[in-house]
């Protein structure tokens, strides 16, 4: 913690402006899976400090690539390290002020109704599918989400008999939706947002060795606006943040 303190020390200091000059407002683009817990957590921030708290929520792919085109963010937070990498290669983050905020899962989920317990082997995704299902996911080829489902689905063998009967959303919220209003028989998310849903229930859970870690980094980014996104960075990594992360069912990582 004494060394994010002084990364984040150094960054205030390289900012000409002084903190008393900045606006009280601080624009955070997160991983769309983060919305129930960010929004306690901003809303402790503006109780706590005056200070606002503007929140962008998307796939982690779309957000890095407006804050590449510009997009005035003064915090990203990704749901996989690929895409803060991704901003990081291109110097559109401050380095030093990157680290890994939580953990995740990812689980199968079916409408609450007719939801029952599915065992992740060969042949019971696409029994349960039947004729016509698709299963819900977000997109398998850059949303983060979708790549660990992917990838779980892959080494348990089970992708060649869903691969064509996919139902891919923009991000996990709007697969979690697929689900929710009973337009797909199955979908996967983080259990997070199984959580944050009544109207689904989880079906399975994917060993967590059968993906990459599910890890969500958190970094100011170059276009920050001034030292205001150093308060809430380190509001995130409270106490207070990691309740209400861990309420939500989110491993806070210290």
């Amino acid at each position: 913690m004494r060394c994010l303190a002084r990364s984040l020390i150094a960054v205030a200091l390289a900012w000409p402006i002084a903190l008393a000059a900045q606006p009280a407002q601080v624009t955070v683009f997160a991983a769309a899976s983060l919305k129930n817990a960010l929004d306690a957590v901003a809303a402790e921030f503006q109780r706590d400090t005056g200070g606002s708290v503007a929140i962008s929520y998307g796939a982690s792919s779309t957000l890095a690539r407006q804050i590449e085109q510009g997009a005035p963010a003064d915090l990203f937070i990704s749901a996989d390290l690929d895409w803060m990498d991704y901003l990081a290669e291109r110097n559109l983050i401050h380095r030093e002020t990157r680290h890994n905020l939580l953990r995740n899962r990812i689980v199968l989920v079916a409408p609450a109704p007719i939801a029952a317990p599915l065992e992740l082997k060969q042949g019971a995704l696409a029994q349960a599918l039947g004729a016509d299902g698709r299963i819900a996911m977000a997109n398998v080829a850059a949303v983060p989400a979708g790549k660990y489902g992917r990838a779980a689905l892959e080494h348990l063998g089970l992708w060649s008999e869903v691969s064509e009967r996919l139902a891919q959303a923009e991000n996990v919220r709007a697969a979690l939706a697929f689900v929710s209003r009973g337009e797909a028989p199955l979908g996967i998310v983080y259990e997070t947002d199984a959580r944050a849903d009544p109207k689904v229930a989880v079906v399975a859970r994917f060993p967590e060795t059968s993906h990459p870690p599910i890890t969500y980094p958190v970094a100011v980014t170059r276009a920050s606006a001034g030292p205001v996104a150093l308060r809430f960075l380190q509001a995130l990594r409270k106490p207070a943040a990691a309740a209400i992360f861990a309420r939500e069912g989110f491993t806070a990582l210290n």
